[in-house]
């Protein structure tokens, strides 16, 4: 059974938690706190299910799930996560963030930034545009004609593959938006974000073309 470090246990950390305990896996979560911090959400989430600290989640994971901003490098498990395919789903938010140069600017994008912090890692942009609580109701089977579709960026095959298999099992079609130096176009403010999980394969294509970067633009 597969084991996934998830690390930040907010609303997008806890979803994808459950459905990927919904899907077979196991997860070991942490936060920025002491594990015992998560005690009754362990126990919501049930079996398969169990927290730890950020160092300790990174080390059990077969991969590693980051559900948190951008942070000083300090705080990262960079150690525990190297050689590890990392899902980075972050976005840049000003009001939260502050205003981070790089990314006003279009020099960086804020995976890039990431892959830079965990240079030993493979950074894939992954569950940015979906509403959380969505991953659990809007799946459906391959080849149903409503199933939705989610982007994915990363400079490395291997991530992209197991993202594209985590979303097939957790019931959504994938749009290739590699390499990360092209994440920025499921950033707030774009087409594809606009839309949320709202899009087929077809239109998630359609809104990562019509996407335009604006510098400082972002909320």
């Amino acid at each position: 059974m597969t084991t996934i470090g998830i690390i930040g246990a907010g609303e997008v950390g806890s979803q994808i938690t459950r459905a990927a305990l919904a899907n077979g896996y196991e997860v070991v979560l942490a936060n920025s706190r002491e594990p015992q911090t998560l005690t009754h959400l362990v126990a919501e989430l049930g079996s398969g299910a169990s927290a730890a600290r950020a160092a300790d989640a990174a080390a059990a994971g077969e991969f590693a799930v980051l559900a948190m901003p951008l942070v000083t490098v300090a705080r990262l498990p960079v150690d525990q996560l190297a050689d590890k395919i990392v899902l980075d789903t972050n976005n840049y938010m000003v009001w939260r963030d502050g205003h981070i140069p790089a990314i006003d600017s279009g020099a960086k994008t804020e995976h890039e930034l990431r892959q830079e912090q965990l240079p030993k890692s493979r950074i894939a942009k992954a569950f940015t545009h979906i509403q959380a609580p969505v991953l659990l109701t809007a799946g459906r089977p391959a080849g149903d004609p409503d199933r939705l579709a989610l982007s994915v960026s990363s400079d490395f095959p291997d991530a992209v593959a197991l993202v594209r298999r985590l979303y097939d099992q957790f019931g959504f079609d994938t749009v290739d938006n590699s390499p990360l130096r092209e994440s920025w176009r499921t950033t707030p403010g774009q087409p594809a974000w606009h839309r949320h999980a709202h899009q087929n394969r077809d239109e998630l294509a359609r809104n990562l073309s019509a996407a335009r970067f604006t510098a400082n633009a972002r909320p």
